[in-house]
């Protein structure tokens, strides 16, 4: 029974007769929506008069969320425009990001425009490979080596049974790990302009079905961790996942005095006393300032997954002072993300919010080869990551982090 009447959908969901995930079943998507809130509304006595106001119709939503209830809205700037030199991205790009954080979007700016005024900074994607690792058991470790053997000698037949499942996805490599009687085998595909994670899920399940058939393992789990996903983990750090990428920019010293108030010594020093030392001493995974700002505010603007965040923030910052040809000292600034899953396409990007957003890069869709509009987001990020990390690193070294927050009153 179909009813445009959402006080009534409410009415039965509380009475027990329809499931809340069920009224989409009943009801038109926005009406579903509707019915929720109300449902919510009187149980908890919350006003959801602002989550309800979106711009979108809520079926659009479908594929990305359950139980729809309306929108959360995060403030979005924009910080640029920014030359960038990439193996993808080429030109001056606007970075629209969202982000709650008073004073991120005016730090970000400000290393921007410092990198604009020495005319861009350079950026390349080293490697590409979306991961997935499932595990399976086996007998001992004979059975193990077994296993081994059998997969470095048929990459070609698991490669043709991964890829059987999509027109795009194209695997790449297949590396084991055996521990005692568990045996990983981490599969990384190249997943063109798409984040990929359904893709090669999909794919490796396929392939997983003919180890089973011709080999002593047996599946467990799909996922072993040895992804690895949504975690923090040492071998996305070595190894990569998604695409790892590193940006770069030469600063001469002058400019670094006159933009950023201070010296390349002193932000060397800073970054190699905190960034490298600090973080070292505190075991951490990621050697940077703040990465996962811009990452994170980058994806929430552009409709990536917003826990690979974990991943993607996973980086290396670098600063060395650089005496010259004149004998005055540059500075030389670089960030390295290893992990940094991203796509122009499916999943969150389709919405229409990060739709307008990735058009504000150029870069909504697919791409021209397939996989270049990805690969450009993901340098455009690391530009901005670098931006981040010089804007901050000079705050602190010149002793105005705190002054900067007072003077933005965040």
């Amino acid at each position: 029974m179909t009813t445009t009447d959402p006080a009534a959908l409410a009415d039965r969901v509380a009475d027990g007769e329809l499931r809340i995930h069920e009224l989409e079943d009943h009801a038109d998507y926005d009406t579903a929506a509707e019915a929720r809130r109300l449902l919510v509304e009187r149980e908890t006595g919350a006003d959801l008069e602002a989550v309800a106001d979106y711009t979108f119709d809520a079926e659009q939503a479908d594929p990305n969320v359950d139980n729809m209830i309306g929108a959360a809205q995060v403030p979005m700037g924009v910080a640029g425009p920014v030359p960038v030199d990439g193996s993808a991205a080429e030109g001056d790009y606007y970075l629209p990001l969202a982000t709650t954080e008073g004073a991120l979007l005016a730090s970000v700016n400000r290393g921007l425009s410092t990198i604009r005024s020495v005319g861009g900074a350079t950026t390349r994607v080293t490697k590409n490979g979306m991961t997935r690792a499932p595990v399976f058991r086996v007998g001992g470790v004979a059975e193990a080596a077994e296993v081994v053997e059998w997969v470095a000698d048929n990459v070609d037949r698991l490669r043709e049974a991964a890829e059987s499942t999509t027109s795009h996805g194209e695997l790449l490599d297949v590396e084991p790990y055996v521990v005692g009687d568990s045996v990983y085998l981490r599969f990384a595909y190249d997943t063109k302009d798409a984040m990929g994670m359904n893709m090669v899920t999909i794919a490796t399940g396929e392939a997983c079905e003919l180890v089973e058939e011709e080999t002593p393992a047996d599946l467990v789990a799909l996922s072993g961790n040895l992804c690895s996903d949504k975690k923090p983990a040492a071998i996305n750090a070595v190894e990569g996942r998604g695409r790892s990428v590193t940006a770069d920019v030469l600063i001469p010293g002058d400019v670094v005095e006159d933009r950023l108030h201070t010296t390349p010594e002193a932000i060397a020093e800073a970054n190699t006393r905190k960034n490298l030392t600090g973080s070292a001493k505190a075991g951490s995974l990621g050697f940077n300032a703040h990465a996962a700002n811009v990452v994170a505010a980058a994806f929430l603007a552009t409709g990536q997954d917003e826990a690979q965040v974990v991943e993607g923030a996973n980086a290396i910052t670098t600063m060395d002072a650089r005496e010259n040809d004149e004998g005055t000292t540059d500075l030389y600034a670089s960030v390295s993300l290893a992990s940094l899953e991203v796509g122009t396409v499916g999943g969150g990007t389709k919405l229409p919010t990060q739709a307008e957003a990735l058009e504000i890069l150029g870069l909504r869709g697919g791409g021209d080869p397939a996989g270049s509009n990805a690969a450009a987001l993901a340098e455009v990020i690391a530009v901005g990551s670098l931006a981040g990390e010089l804007s901050l690193l000079a705050a602190l070294s010149s002793r105005h982090l705190v002054s900067a927050h007072e003077d933005l009153g965040r």
